[in-house]
This record gives C-alpha cells, sequence and structure tokens, in this order.
C-alpha cells in the first residue's frame, strides 16, 4: 500500500512539474502593456487593432487596459501602476494629461520597465520615456490653418473651438492652427476660449451654445469657418450644425476620421478633416518597445504621418486603407 501512496506521489510532483514548466514557457513570452486614453472610441480601436496586429506578427503577448472615457486621468494612473506591479515587459501609453502622467511614467522606469509614449506627449519627460510615436500634431494643425486660408481666400471670421485642457496632442494641434492663421492678414480669429470636453455629448452641448453666440437676428451665422481638433469635437460641431440646420454655411474642418465624419465629408457638410494613422501607431508602439526590449537601437522620436482629405479624395485606394483599415479582422484575433 505504501509504495502505491509512492508512486501516485511521483505521478503527482511529476505532473506538477511538467504543468509548471509549461506555464512558466508561456510566462517568458514577452508582455507589452498597451493603455489608450480612452476604450470606447473608434480612433482607440484602430490603435488597438494594430497593436494586435504586431503581437501576432512578432510573437508577443499584449495587455490592452485603459480608462472608458478620456478625462479619467485618476483611473488611467491606476492603471499604469497596476500593470507595473504585474511586472510587464514595457509599457506603451497614450497620457491623457500631459502632467499628471508623469510620476506613474517616472515609477515603472525606476522599477526597469521601459515606457514608450504614443500619440500625445509627455511633459518634461524626453529624458524618461524610450520612444515618442506619435502624429506631428503641431504640423496637423498648420495644415488646417492652411486649408482655411485656401477656402475663405485669405478673410473672413474663424473660430477655433478647442478639446480639453491637459491634452498635449489637441493643444498641439490648436497651437499649429493659430500660427498658419497668422499668415492671412484677412482672416479674424473671433474666439479661441470655447472647450469641447471629452465626450460627444459634451462636445455637442458645447457646440450648441458656441454657434448661439454667433448668430445674427435672422438666425444666421456671423463666422466664416470653424476648426475641430479631434474627433469628438469634430462630431459634436456636426451634429450641432445638423440640428440647427447650418450646415454649408461656414467653412468647416475637423480631425480624424471615424465613419460619420466620413459621411459628413462625403454629403459636403464637412470641407476637410486632417487624419491620422492611429492602426500604424498602434503597430509602432508594439513593435519598437520589442525592438527595445531586444537591444536594437530605436529612434527618440517617430512621426506617423498627417494627410489632409477632402471629399473628392475618398475614392482614391490610398485613402480608403488610410481611413479604412481591416480593424473587425484584427481585433477578431485577441
Amino acid at each position: 500500500m505504501w509504495r502505491l501512496k509512492v508512486l501516485l506521489m511521483v505521478f503527482i510532483l511529476s505532473a506538477t512539474y511538467f504543468a509548471c514548466d509549461k506555464s512558466e514557457t508561456k510566462d517568458d513570452k514577452i508582455t507589452i502593456a498597451v493603455i489608450p486614453k480612452g476604450t470606447t472610441h473608434i480612433f482607440w480601436e484602430s490603435v488597438h487593432a494594430g497593436a494586435i496586429k504586431a503581437s501576432v506578427e512578432l510573437g508577443v503577448n499584449i495587455n490592452w487596459v485603459g480608462p472608458e472615457k478620456e478625462d479619467d486621468r485618476q483611473q488611467q494612473i491606476a492603471v499604469v501602476d497596476n500593470q507595473v506591479l504585474n511586472s510587464v515587459s514595457g509599457i506603451v501609453l497614450a497620457p491623457l494629461d500631459a502632467m499628471a502622467l508623469r510620476r506613474p511614467v517616472r515609477d515603472a522606469v525606476r522599477r526597469s520597465i521601459p515606457v514608450i509614449i504614443i500619440d500625445s506627449g509627455l511633459h518634461d519627460s524626453e529624458d524618461v520615456y524610450t520612444s515618442f510615436i506619435a502624429t506631428n500634431n503641431r504640423e496637423g494643425g498648420r495644415i488646417a490653418g492652411r486649408e482655411m486660408g485656401k477656402f475663405l481666400e485669405g478673410k473672413g471670421r474663424v473660430v477655433l473651438f478647442r478639446y480639453m485642457e491637459g491634452s498635449a496632442s489637441t493643444t498641439n494641434r490648436e497651437e499649429g492652427f493659430l500660427e498658419s492663421l497668422e499668415e492671412f492678414t484677412g482672416i479674424t480669429l473671433v474666439s479661441d476660449e470655447q472647450y469641447a470636453g471629452a465626450t460627444r455629448a459634451q462636445a455637442q452641448q458645447a457646440s450648441e451654445n458656441l454657434l448661439l453666440r454667433f448668430k445674427d437676428k435672422q438666425g444666421n451665422l456671423t463666422i466664416d469657418g470653424l476648426f475641430c481638433p479631434n474627433a469628438s469635437s469634430t462630431y459634436g460641431m456636426l451634429q450641432a450644425l445638423r440640428r440647427q440646420r447650418l450646415t454649408g454655411e461656414v467653412i468647416f474642418i475637423g480631425f480624424d476620421s471615424d465613419d460619420p465624419l466620413v459621411k459628413g465629408l462625403e454629403q459636403g457638410e464637412i470641407h476637410g478633416l486632417v487624419v491620422q494613422n492611429p492602426f500604424k501607431m498602434g503597430f509602432l508602439g508594439v513593435k519598437i518597445m520589442l525592438d527595445h526590449l531586444q537591444g536594437r537601437p530605436v529612434e527618440k522620436r517617430i512621426d506617423t504621418g498627417v494627410t489632409f482629405v477632402l471629399g473628392e479624395d475618398l475614392k482614391k485606394p490610398e485613402i480608403q486603407e488610410l481611413i479604412d483599415p481591416d480593424l473587425e479582422y484584427w481585433l477578431s484575433q485577441k
């Protein structure tokens, strides 16, 4: 009987050893946390799809985790801290606040977890993060300003509808837009103090209020141009213009390219969109982190590109590939 018990114990220990060995092999696989500003918007789904493509092709694990809304700084800070406690191999982060995320990023690096910043900058932290992968946001804003000047033939009254305080990416777009407007002496900036807020609902309400400020007694707009620096502010303004039956009465330039905005562009309700490449951003975030972890040199700043798209450009194959990547396929691989 005792021999049977010994044999049984040996069997159990052997099975446990092989199970643990298999588990350790799996755990040895590089795991990269990819932390977006939010998890509900199509822009971040594109980043997610790009990150998944990189993980599949390069053979690494990714943890995709972030706050639900793009104004929840404390939740994003907690997410970063939690991934540090989980001892991930590296972190790819889109900080929703250029100041508030500095402490958790520095803590991660102090614990030998490298951080790559994507989409939006981190204030005064170039010595800390490994690489910054993003749109040249200031240039995107400059493009919008130059195109606005062309549409208005160098004269008119223009409104800049800002996104949200603390967001480095959109602040750079806004400042770039203002820089370009200065080239047109006949254009007057009549408002740049209104913020849209983090959500589409907030943006729509703020847009409604903004348009009411610039209506005359007959209900006509007293402005000639509008610029919105991100998807949610562009969407909110589009809906407000539709509700007040003002589409087409003002030159309207937006940023990003989700389905409602592309349809607005097709229908002539939006005159132009400045388009990023979030899919590429997500892919490169994971790829460059893997390069760094494996000892290969990486660039400190990588520009993922920015394109100005008119309605007439939408049928071009290269534009279709940019605005409509195969998200469904890659998101199904997670």
